[in-house]
């Protein structure tokens, strides 16, 4: 995994992708083996602290009333010129900050728990399907998101959908069998 080149997780349904970005992301135990960083054996908390997690269908997720609400949830502290940075990084400068986030497009929500994780600061953003359910224009802005976001973090992303991830330049891999292969880096075009 490495900045600027986001790494694609594929696989059959059922395979265990979520798991593994659950377990990398401290929210699981492995069954067996262990996660180090750097050659140091971190444990779930320190991976919590390293990573955000985006699950399939965040907007699901939401518990805040309002955008402000749920961009400051576990740091009340956030202040408003963070939170317009970051609303801004993922184009949701726009919005109000008293709405709710259930009144945004699905895009616009898809982004908002996108800019959640990043007030967190994380090293790793994990991502879960994060295009599904959305449209094909949509789809295309969330992309250029998750491009744009690359450059400045490390991003794992699992994905039924890995074509649309063809014209940036990944590192891919198939989850099988709980086995991960490596498969050949796709190239810009």
């Amino acid at each position: 995994v490495s900045r600027g080149v986001p790494s694609i997780i594929t696989g059959p349904s059922g395979s265990g992708k979520t798991s593994l970005l659950e377990i990398v992301g401290g929210l699981s135990k492995p069954q067996k083996g262990e996660i180090s960083l750097d050659g140091r054996k971190i444990n779930p908390r320190q991976r919590r602290s390293l990573s955000g997690v985006v699950f399939q269908f965040p907007e699901r997720h939401f518990i805040g009333l309002t955008v402000l609400q749920e961009m400051r949830l576990g740091n009340r502290r956030l202040s408003y010129e963070i939170i317009q940075e970051i609303l801004s990084k993922v184009g949701l400068s726009e919005i109000s900050l008293k709405q709710s986030p259930e009144c945004l497009s699905g895009g616009q929500q898809r982004r908002l728990s996108i800019a959640v994780q990043l007030t967190r600061k994380p090293k790793l953003l994990l991502l879960d399907e994060p295009t599904a359910g959305l449209d094909w224009s949509v789809k295309d802005e969330v992309l250029e998101l998750i491009h744009k976001i690359s450059e400045d973090m490390l991003l794992v992303i699992v994905t039924h959908e890995a074509k649309m991830f063809e014209r940036f330049q990944t590192s891919s891999f198939h989850l099988s069998k709980g086995r991960l292969n490596k498969l050949s880096l796709h190239k810009n075009f």
